[in-house]
């Protein structure tokens, strides 16, 4: 309320909203962390729910306009922000009980931590939305001859501090012209393709800005492929507080999610596995679930292992955590954004990205897992290699952890005799 840099239309009520969804779903992602785990924190059911909930209270007050379109957004981010630190500190401070640290030291790490990513990774997805998007002429373009006519008003285009923001052509695209151009969004369909436009001083489009987040453009004008980065919650979210504050919200549709999963669950169906599963693309579930066939092999050998010792339900599934593959599939994940990210740095630099550009033209030339007939299919090659590595490991087959003199593994501090 007291952040005018915000630049939002925050006020008491928004501050009690922040606070009051704050102090619920913060207790139930740090409850559902210490019994189930920080895997199954419903952390974007949580912010769906707080959007809906403020979206109706504005709704109920009349506040429609489309600046209160991002007052809502801005509460539910908070609220997911703080849900999600609430489940990351409980587990923190569980796992330090059970290997003795100290919670003190503990509190400041985290703190620090929180303080440090607030601060970087603004920038990172900043910067990771950049490195992806893709700049179109619309000059000669036949599929924007229509905004090519329109003439926008730089005075009523993006603004900062109270003046019209303007910015140069970045990347590969950028080589060539170094001129400053105001930032216009068109929303009018009649007007030409909706989207946001580079504008020259006498208000003609000169380029469309596809983003690199949720982009639809795969092809830059000078050739090279762009890898988009798909971000469906956030497209859900803001279906959420469009549909609701412009009254257009197909609530047939939500009710019928609802009973969908009333049903499920009591079906003995997780729900919210199901419902994920749904709304992600096959190309992002379909590795998940190839994981989850790997846990459900190493898991099915470690019974059969340790049957002898009688063990329950719990310590069969904490053996599984405790396995060498749970840690190779974390720097999976670890490997593959930390590239992510790297790449995408690279791709902000002009001479880099025109040598990555290069790079990629040979690869559709001569990489057969890159481009051509049956890539598709080759590219499968180092995909099962490293399932068939995660598997092994998980099994201890190879890359086993230490052991013991006397052949015995060595104490684990995970150990739920302890607990």
């Amino acid at each position: 309320m007291l952040a005018p840099q915000l630049n939002l239309r925050f006020n008491l009520l928004g501050a009690l909203l922040i606070v009051a969804f704050g102090f619920l779903f913060v207790t139930v992602s740090s409850r559902l962390t210490g019994e189930v785990g920080s895997s199954s924190n419903p952390i974007s059911g949580m912010t769906v729910a707080t959007l809906l909930l403020t979206c109706l209270v504005f709704l109920v007050i009349k506040w429609t306009a489309p600046p209160y379109f991002v007052t809502a957004l801005s509460i539910g981010g908070i609220v997911c922000i703080a849900a999600s630190n609430g489940g990351t500190t409980s587990q923190d401070l569980k796992t330090g009980f059970l290997v003795g640290s100290t919670p003190k030291a503990q509190q400041i790490a985290i703190l620090v931590g929180a303080l440090a990513s607030a601060l970087v990774l603004g920038y990172i997805l900043l910067w990771l939305n950049q490195s992806a998007t893709v700049y179109v002429p619309v000059a000669g373009n036949k599929d924007y001859s229509a905004i090519a006519s329109y003439r926008f008003d730089p005075t009523k285009c993006e603004q900062r501090g109270g003046q019209p923001h303007t910015e140069k052509v970045r990347g590969a695209e950028g080589v060539n012209d170094t001129n400053d151009y105001y930032v216009c969004h068109n929303t009018d369909t009649a007007a030409g393709p909706v989207g946001r436009y580079l504008v020259n001083q006498q208000g003609t489009a000169v380029y469309l800005s596809d983003p690199g987040i949720n982009g639809v453009i795969t092809e830059r004008p000078g050739g090279g492929t762009v890898t988009k980065y798909n971000a469906p919650k956030a497209t859900l979210m803001s279906y959420i507080i469009k549909g609701i504050l412009s009254g257009q919200l197909p609530w047939g549709l939500v009710l019928l999610g609802v009973f969908i999963a009333i049903v499920l669950e009591l079906s003995g169906i997780p729900s919210l596995a199901f419902a994920v599963g749904v709304y992600l693309p096959i190309s992002t579930s379909a590795p998940i679930f190839v994981g989850g066939m790997v846990r459900l092999g190493v898991d099915k050998y470690l019974r059969r292992k340790l049957a002898h010792k009688k063990l329950s339900e719990e310590q069969l599934v904490a053996e599984g955590d405790k396995s060498a593959g749970v840690l190779l599939a974390s720097g999976y994940i670890a490997g593959g954004a930390l590239a992510g990210v790297v790449h995408a740095f690279l791709n902000l630099k002009e001479s880099v990205a025109s040598r990555l550009t290069g790079f990629e033209k040979w690869s559709t030339a001569n990489n057969p897992l890159f481009n051509g007939y049956g890539s598709d299919l080759y590219a499968l090659i180092p995909f099962a290699l490293l399932t068939v590595l995660l598997y092994f490991v998980g099994r201890e087959m190879i890359l086993a952890p230490r052991r013991g003199s006397t052949g015995s593994p060595s104490p684990s501090p995970m150990d739920t005799s302890r607990l």
